[in-house]
Protein backbone atom coordinates (compact mmCIF):
# COMPACT_ATOMS: atom_id res chain seq x y z
CA UNK A 1 0.00 0.00 0.00
CA UNK A 2 1.22 3.69 -0.86
CA UNK A 3 2.26 5.55 2.29
CA UNK A 4 -0.40 8.52 2.67
CA UNK A 5 3.18 11.22 2.23
CA UNK A 6 3.75 9.19 -0.67
CA UNK A 7 0.21 9.56 -2.55
CA UNK A 8 0.23 13.01 -1.52
CA UNK A 9 3.40 13.43 -3.68
CA UNK A 10 2.41 11.57 -6.69
CA UNK A 11 -1.00 13.71 -6.43
CA UNK A 12 0.17 16.77 -6.11
CA UNK A 13 2.62 16.55 -9.54
CA UNK A 14 -1.38 16.29 -11.33
CA UNK A 15 -2.70 18.51 -9.50
CA UNK A 16 -2.28 21.72 -12.06
CA UNK A 17 -3.08 19.64 -14.89
CA UNK A 18 -6.20 18.04 -14.14
CA UNK A 19 -7.17 21.51 -12.19
CA UNK A 20 -6.95 23.04 -15.59
CA UNK A 21 -8.31 20.38 -17.57
CA UNK A 22 -11.85 20.91 -15.00
CA UNK A 23 -12.06 17.25 -14.28
CA UNK A 24 -15.67 16.27 -13.95
CA UNK A 25 -16.75 14.29 -10.59
CA UNK A 26 -16.27 10.25 -12.18
CA UNK A 27 -12.66 11.23 -13.13
CA UNK A 28 -12.12 13.34 -9.77
CA UNK A 29 -12.94 10.28 -8.35
CA UNK A 30 -10.70 7.60 -10.01
CA UNK A 31 -7.35 9.63 -10.12
CA UNK A 32 -7.43 11.81 -6.72
CA UNK A 33 -9.79 10.29 -4.14
CA UNK A 34 -9.63 6.66 -4.72
CA UNK A 35 -5.80 6.28 -4.64
CA UNK A 36 -6.12 8.93 -1.24
CA UNK A 37 -9.16 6.43 0.13
CA UNK A 38 -6.13 3.60 -0.74
CA UNK A 39 -3.21 5.01 0.94
CA UNK A 40 -5.51 5.57 4.06
CA UNK A 41 -5.79 1.64 4.25
CA UNK A 42 -9.42 1.56 2.77
CA UNK A 43 -9.97 -0.91 -0.16
CA UNK A 44 -12.38 0.85 -2.99
CA UNK A 45 -12.22 -2.56 -4.60
CA UNK A 46 -14.22 -4.25 -1.53
CA UNK A 47 -17.45 -3.15 -1.03
CA UNK A 48 -17.15 -4.92 2.67
CA UNK A 49 -15.09 -1.92 3.33
CA UNK A 50 -16.34 0.74 0.84
CA UNK A 51 -19.66 0.49 -0.95
CA UNK A 52 -20.03 3.23 -3.54
CA UNK A 53 -23.25 4.89 -4.14
CA UNK A 54 -24.37 3.29 -0.97
CA UNK A 55 -28.25 3.59 -0.68
CA UNK A 56 -29.60 5.98 2.64
CA UNK A 57 -32.62 5.72 4.40
CA UNK A 58 -34.60 8.39 2.42
CA UNK A 59 -33.75 6.50 -1.02
CA UNK A 60 -30.65 8.94 -1.97
CA UNK A 61 -27.45 7.75 -2.39
CA UNK A 62 -24.08 9.02 -0.82
CA UNK A 63 -20.78 8.35 -2.92
CA UNK A 64 -18.94 6.29 -0.51
CA UNK A 65 -19.84 4.45 2.55
CA UNK A 66 -16.55 3.38 4.45
CA UNK A 67 -17.12 0.54 6.86
CA UNK A 68 -15.39 -1.08 9.48
CA UNK A 69 -17.06 -4.91 10.44
CA UNK A 70 -19.39 -4.32 6.99
CA UNK A 71 -21.06 -1.42 8.95
CA UNK A 72 -20.73 2.19 8.02
CA UNK A 73 -19.02 4.89 9.85
CA UNK A 74 -18.07 7.32 7.47
CA UNK A 75 -19.69 9.02 4.57
CA UNK A 76 -17.47 10.77 1.77
CA UNK A 77 -19.48 12.57 -0.98
CA UNK A 78 -17.49 13.54 -3.86
CA UNK A 79 -17.56 16.91 -6.21
CA UNK A 80 -15.48 17.97 -9.83
CA UNK A 81 -12.01 19.01 -8.77
CA UNK A 82 -13.02 22.69 -9.54
CA UNK A 83 -15.66 22.86 -6.86
CA UNK A 84 -15.33 25.17 -4.16
CA UNK A 85 -16.97 22.88 -1.53
CA UNK A 86 -18.75 26.14 0.09
CA UNK A 87 -22.14 25.56 -1.20
CA UNK A 88 -24.38 25.14 2.20
CA UNK A 89 -26.71 22.89 0.33
CA UNK A 90 -24.32 20.36 -0.72
CA UNK A 91 -22.77 20.72 2.85
CA UNK A 92 -26.52 20.25 4.78
CA UNK A 93 -26.74 17.48 2.09
CA UNK A 94 -23.75 15.06 2.88
CA UNK A 95 -24.53 15.70 6.68
CA UNK A 96 -28.15 15.60 6.84
CA UNK A 97 -27.35 11.91 4.88
CA UNK A 98 -24.97 11.15 7.69
CA UNK A 99 -27.09 12.26 10.64
CA UNK A 100 -30.11 10.68 9.61
CA UNK A 101 -28.27 7.41 8.87
CA UNK A 102 -26.99 7.97 13.05
CA UNK A 103 -23.26 8.04 11.25
CA UNK A 104 -21.14 10.65 13.27
CA UNK A 105 -18.52 11.77 10.88
CA UNK A 106 -19.00 12.67 6.40
CA UNK A 107 -16.99 14.28 4.52
CA UNK A 108 -16.79 16.74 1.52
CA UNK A 109 -13.93 16.96 -1.05
CA UNK A 110 -13.09 17.52 -4.29
CA UNK A 111 -10.29 15.18 -4.66
CA UNK A 112 -7.81 18.03 -3.54
CA UNK A 113 -9.55 19.27 -0.17
CA UNK A 114 -11.21 16.62 2.48
CA UNK A 115 -13.51 19.35 4.94
CA UNK A 116 -14.43 17.07 7.61
CA UNK A 117 -18.23 17.45 9.44
CA UNK A 118 -19.84 15.98 13.19
CA UNK A 119 -23.15 15.72 11.60
CA UNK A 120 -24.67 14.79 14.90
CA UNK A 121 -23.65 18.57 16.54
CA UNK A 122 -26.26 20.76 17.32
CA UNK A 123 -25.47 23.41 15.29
CA UNK A 124 -25.72 24.65 11.72
CA UNK A 125 -24.52 22.12 9.01
CA UNK A 126 -21.48 24.43 8.12
CA UNK A 127 -20.47 24.64 11.79
CA UNK A 128 -20.31 21.22 12.15
CA UNK A 129 -17.06 21.33 10.07
CA UNK A 130 -14.36 19.77 12.47
CA UNK A 131 -11.27 20.14 10.26
CA UNK A 132 -9.92 20.37 6.82
CA UNK A 133 -6.86 19.09 4.99
CA UNK A 134 -5.53 19.75 1.32
CA UNK A 135 -3.18 17.74 -0.80
CA UNK A 136 -2.62 21.68 -2.62
CA UNK A 137 0.54 22.74 -1.26
CA UNK A 138 -0.96 26.75 -1.73
CA UNK A 139 -2.89 25.74 1.16
CA UNK A 140 -0.78 24.13 3.49
CA UNK A 141 1.89 26.72 3.71
CA UNK A 142 4.28 26.00 6.08
CA UNK A 143 3.53 22.71 6.95
CA UNK A 144 5.50 19.42 6.30
CA UNK A 145 4.39 16.60 3.93
CA UNK A 146 4.23 14.65 7.23
CA UNK A 147 2.23 16.94 9.46
CA UNK A 148 -0.59 17.16 5.77
CA UNK A 149 -0.39 13.08 5.84
CA UNK A 150 -0.90 13.01 9.81
CA UNK A 151 -4.14 15.27 8.70
CA UNK A 152 -5.52 12.91 6.39
CA UNK A 153 -4.42 9.81 8.47
CA UNK A 154 -6.92 11.03 11.10
CA UNK A 155 -9.67 9.24 8.88
CA UNK A 156 -7.83 6.09 8.01
CA UNK A 157 -9.22 3.00 8.82
CA UNK A 158 -6.84 2.37 11.36
CA UNK A 159 -7.55 5.85 12.78
CA UNK A 160 -11.36 5.33 12.90
CA UNK A 161 -11.65 2.16 14.11
CA UNK A 162 -9.50 3.46 16.99
CA UNK A 163 -11.91 6.10 17.52
CA UNK A 164 -9.53 9.13 16.64
CA UNK A 165 -11.80 11.48 15.44
CA UNK A 166 -14.51 11.30 18.01
CA UNK A 167 -11.58 11.69 20.99
CA UNK A 168 -10.72 14.82 18.74
CA UNK A 169 -14.26 15.65 18.17
CA UNK A 170 -15.28 15.55 21.54
CA UNK A 171 -12.33 17.72 22.83
CA UNK A 172 -12.93 20.34 20.04
CA UNK A 173 -16.53 20.64 20.47
CA UNK A 174 -17.06 20.27 23.83
CA UNK A 175 -14.24 23.03 24.87
CA UNK A 176 -16.04 24.65 22.16
CA UNK A 177 -19.46 24.82 24.09
CA UNK A 178 -17.42 25.36 27.37
CA UNK A 179 -16.71 28.44 26.29
CA UNK A 180 -19.83 29.82 24.96
CA UNK A 181 -21.36 28.62 28.55
CA UNK A 182 -18.69 30.72 30.25
CA UNK A 183 -19.20 33.45 28.10
CA UNK A 184 -22.85 33.48 29.85
CA UNK A 185 -22.26 32.74 32.78
CA UNK A 186 -20.29 35.44 33.33
CA UNK A 187 -21.45 38.34 31.37
CA UNK A 188 -25.16 37.31 33.26
CA UNK A 189 -24.42 35.76 36.38
CA UNK A 190 -27.50 33.68 38.11
CA UNK A 191 -27.67 33.78 41.05
CA UNK A 192 -26.98 30.17 41.98
CA UNK A 193 -23.31 31.31 40.88
CA UNK A 194 -22.99 34.68 43.01
CA UNK A 195 -24.03 32.80 46.08
CA UNK A 196 -21.82 30.26 45.39
CA UNK A 197 -18.65 32.23 44.75
CA UNK A 198 -19.59 34.69 47.72
CA UNK A 199 -19.74 31.87 49.91
CA UNK A 200 -16.52 30.56 48.89
CA UNK A 201 -15.01 34.43 49.81
CA UNK A 202 -16.35 33.38 53.44
CA UNK A 203 -17.03 37.24 53.27
CA UNK A 204 -20.47 38.44 54.13
CA UNK A 205 -19.82 41.78 53.15
CA UNK A 206 -19.25 41.51 49.96
CA UNK A 207 -22.35 41.64 48.07
CA UNK A 208 -23.49 40.00 44.72
CA UNK A 209 -23.96 42.62 42.58
CA UNK A 210 -20.32 43.61 43.30
CA UNK A 211 -19.55 39.77 42.50
CA UNK A 212 -21.04 39.95 39.28
CA UNK A 213 -19.31 43.16 38.28
CA UNK A 214 -16.16 42.05 39.21
CA UNK A 215 -17.35 38.46 37.11
CA UNK A 216 -17.49 40.68 34.07
CA UNK A 217 -14.26 42.31 35.00
CA UNK A 218 -12.65 39.65 35.15
CA UNK A 219 -13.69 38.07 31.72
CA UNK A 220 -13.50 41.13 29.51
CA UNK A 221 -9.72 40.75 30.68
CA UNK A 222 -9.54 37.64 28.32
CA UNK A 223 -9.29 37.66 24.40
CA UNK A 224 -12.79 38.35 22.44
CA UNK A 225 -14.63 35.40 21.60
CA UNK A 226 -16.93 35.26 19.07
CA UNK A 227 -20.53 34.05 20.10
CA UNK A 228 -23.31 35.53 18.43
CA UNK A 229 -25.86 34.86 20.82
CA UNK A 230 -23.94 36.33 23.90
CA UNK A 231 -22.62 39.88 24.52
CA UNK A 232 -19.58 40.50 22.80
CA UNK A 233 -16.49 41.29 25.14
CA UNK A 234 -13.47 43.70 23.55
CA UNK A 235 -9.75 44.12 24.12
CA UNK A 236 -8.18 47.03 23.85
CA UNK A 237 -5.96 47.58 20.44
CA UNK A 238 -4.30 50.08 18.90
CA UNK A 239 -5.79 52.79 16.64
CA UNK A 240 -3.93 52.57 13.66
CA UNK A 241 -4.37 54.21 9.88
CA UNK A 242 -5.91 52.13 7.06
CA UNK A 243 -8.75 49.72 7.20
CA UNK A 244 -9.80 48.00 10.05
CA UNK A 245 -10.05 44.60 10.50
CA UNK A 246 -11.91 42.49 13.03
CA UNK A 247 -11.59 39.34 14.26
CA UNK A 248 -14.47 38.17 12.28
CA UNK A 249 -12.24 39.29 9.25
CA UNK A 250 -10.15 35.61 10.54
CA UNK A 251 -12.44 33.52 11.79
CA UNK A 252 -14.97 33.16 9.29
CA UNK A 253 -15.50 30.06 7.98
CA UNK A 254 -12.73 28.17 9.69
CA UNK A 255 -13.01 25.21 10.92
CA UNK A 256 -13.72 24.55 15.14
CA UNK A 257 -10.48 22.62 15.44
CA UNK A 258 -8.27 26.03 13.95
CA UNK A 259 -10.74 28.34 16.06
CA UNK A 260 -9.88 26.33 19.01
CA UNK A 261 -6.35 26.56 18.58
CA UNK A 262 -6.39 30.26 17.56
CA UNK A 263 -8.62 31.08 20.89
CA UNK A 264 -6.12 29.28 23.14
CA UNK A 265 -2.87 31.26 21.47
CA UNK A 266 -4.72 34.11 21.62
CA UNK A 267 -5.71 33.84 25.79
CA UNK A 268 -1.77 32.93 26.17
CA UNK A 269 -0.69 35.59 24.54
CA UNK A 270 -2.84 38.54 26.03
CA UNK A 271 -2.58 37.28 29.74
CA UNK A 272 0.92 37.89 29.80
CA UNK A 273 0.52 41.52 30.72
CA UNK A 274 -3.31 42.18 30.70
CA UNK A 275 -2.57 46.07 30.85
CA UNK A 276 0.31 46.04 28.13
CA UNK A 277 -0.12 43.34 25.38
CA UNK A 278 -2.11 44.98 22.53
CA UNK A 279 -3.93 43.10 20.02
CA UNK A 280 -4.11 44.03 16.50
CA UNK A 281 -6.08 42.55 13.41
CA UNK A 282 -4.29 43.26 10.38
CA UNK A 283 -5.44 41.72 6.58
CA UNK A 284 -3.31 39.02 6.89
CA UNK A 285 -2.73 37.93 10.39
CA UNK A 286 -2.97 38.74 14.06
CA UNK A 287 0.12 40.96 15.77
CA UNK A 288 0.49 40.91 19.30
CA UNK A 289 2.87 43.34 20.64
CA UNK A 290 4.06 44.27 24.67
CA UNK A 291 3.87 48.18 24.26
CA UNK A 292 5.80 48.82 20.65
CA UNK A 293 7.45 45.50 20.40
CA UNK A 294 5.97 42.72 18.40
CA UNK A 295 6.35 39.52 20.06
CA UNK A 296 4.02 37.27 18.06
CA UNK A 297 1.89 36.85 14.91
CA UNK A 298 -0.52 34.47 14.12
CA UNK A 299 -2.09 33.45 10.92
CA UNK A 300 -5.28 31.54 10.75
CA UNK A 301 -5.35 29.25 7.52
CA UNK A 302 -7.69 26.12 7.26
CA UNK A 303 -5.93 23.37 7.78
CA UNK A 304 -4.11 24.99 11.36
CA UNK A 305 -2.20 28.18 12.31
CA UNK A 306 0.94 29.45 11.31
CA UNK A 307 2.76 31.46 14.14
CA UNK A 308 5.85 33.80 13.45
CA UNK A 309 8.22 34.57 16.95
CA UNK A 310 10.80 37.05 17.21
CA UNK A 311 13.70 34.42 18.10
CA UNK A 312 16.80 33.15 16.33
CA UNK A 313 16.08 29.60 15.05
CA UNK A 314 19.77 29.37 15.94
CA UNK A 315 19.02 29.75 19.78
CA UNK A 316 16.43 26.98 20.28
CA UNK A 317 17.94 24.32 22.05
CA UNK A 318 15.39 21.44 20.88
CA UNK A 319 13.52 22.72 17.91
CA UNK A 320 9.86 21.09 17.80
CA UNK A 321 9.47 19.81 13.96
CA UNK A 322 6.91 22.02 13.17
CA UNK A 323 9.15 24.81 13.93
CA UNK A 324 11.52 26.29 11.24
CA UNK A 325 13.59 29.07 10.83
CA UNK A 326 12.19 31.69 7.69
CA UNK A 327 15.22 34.54 8.72
CA UNK A 328 15.59 33.86 4.66
CA UNK A 329 12.22 33.21 3.56
CA UNK A 330 9.64 35.22 2.44
CA UNK A 331 6.50 35.08 4.94
CA UNK A 332 3.69 37.38 6.58
CA UNK A 333 4.24 38.20 10.13
CA UNK A 334 7.41 39.36 11.97
CA UNK A 335 9.69 37.18 13.32
CA UNK A 336 12.59 34.76 12.34
CA UNK A 337 11.03 31.18 13.51
CA UNK A 338 7.62 29.57 12.09
CA UNK A 339 5.70 27.39 13.57
CA UNK A 340 2.82 25.52 11.78
CA UNK A 341 0.54 24.15 14.33
CA UNK A 342 -2.36 21.98 13.49
CA UNK A 343 -3.30 19.99 16.48
CA UNK A 344 -4.12 21.25 20.13
CA UNK A 345 -1.10 18.45 20.51
CA UNK A 346 1.47 21.05 19.61
CA UNK A 347 0.42 23.80 22.01
CA UNK A 348 2.94 22.52 24.78
CA UNK A 349 5.98 23.16 23.23
CA UNK A 350 4.51 26.21 20.89
CA UNK A 351 3.61 28.35 24.25
CA UNK A 352 6.91 27.79 25.50
CA UNK A 353 8.43 29.49 22.94
CA UNK A 354 5.80 32.20 22.60
CA UNK A 355 6.90 32.74 26.28
CA UNK A 356 10.24 33.24 25.22
CA UNK A 357 9.34 35.22 22.49
CA UNK A 358 7.42 37.68 24.90
CA UNK A 359 10.38 37.64 27.35
CA UNK A 360 12.93 38.53 24.67
CA UNK A 361 11.44 41.15 23.57
CA UNK A 362 9.10 42.99 26.06
CA UNK A 363 9.60 46.36 26.36
CA UNK A 364 10.37 46.30 30.42
CA UNK A 365 9.28 43.60 33.19
CA UNK A 366 6.52 43.58 34.32
CA UNK A 367 4.94 41.83 37.03
CA UNK A 368 1.91 38.59 37.04
CA UNK A 369 3.67 36.98 33.82
CA UNK A 370 2.81 33.65 33.09
CA UNK A 371 5.73 31.64 33.60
Amino acid sequence: MTTVAGCIEQLQLQLDTHKKRGLKEYPTRVIFIDPMLDALGWDVRDPREVQLEYTTIDGRSVDYALKINNEPVLFLEAKPISDSLDDVKSITQVVSYAANAGIDWCILTNGVTYKVYRSTERAAAPEKLLYEVSIDPKKTQGMSIEQVAALFSRFSQDAIAGGMLDEIGEQIFVTSKVRKALDKLFMEPPTTLTRLIRRTIGDQTVKPSQISAALKRLWTQLPEVAVPTTPTRHVKTPKRKGKEHTETHHTQGKPQEVLELFRTIDTYCLQFDPNHVQRQYLAKYVKYSHGKSIFCCVHLQQSGLRVWLKLDYSDLATPPDYARDVSKVGHWGVGDVELAIDSLDKLGDAQVLIHKSFTKNRTKPTTGLVQ
